[in-house]
């Protein structure tokens, strides 16, 4: 059975500031990135080890999957996904306070 994708409230941040951010110069791409990043969690509940591991944390149970320049960070739970950020790709994770373990 597939488990239950949730949303940290600092994912849900983080993708307010993206599209706020892309909406500058275009609504329409600032739509299509949301949509998109929404769109890669589907897998996620049945297929929760797509995703590589995150590097800075090596952690099993955290991983990220890359949508267009962004990191989509997911812990995988028991009972959930638990989608934990959304980071733009060059950046490195650099307060690990917030995923974790």
């Amino acid at each position: 059975m597939a488990r239950a994708i949730a949303w940290s409230p600092e994912a849900l941040e983080d993708l307010e500031l993206i599209a706020e951010f892309i909406e500058r110069d275009s609504a329409f791409y600032a739509r299509a990135v949301v949509t998109k990043l929404i769109d890669a969690t589907r897998a996620l509940g049945d297929f929760p080890e797509i995703g590589r591991v995150v590097p800075e944390l090596g952690l099993p149970s955290i991983r990220e999957r890359f949508v267009y320049s962004y990191r989509l960070i997911y812990r995988i739970e028991a009972e959930r996904i638990l989608v934990l950020g959304v980071i733009h790709g060059r950046r490195l994770l650099e307060n690990t306070e917030r995923f974790p373990q």
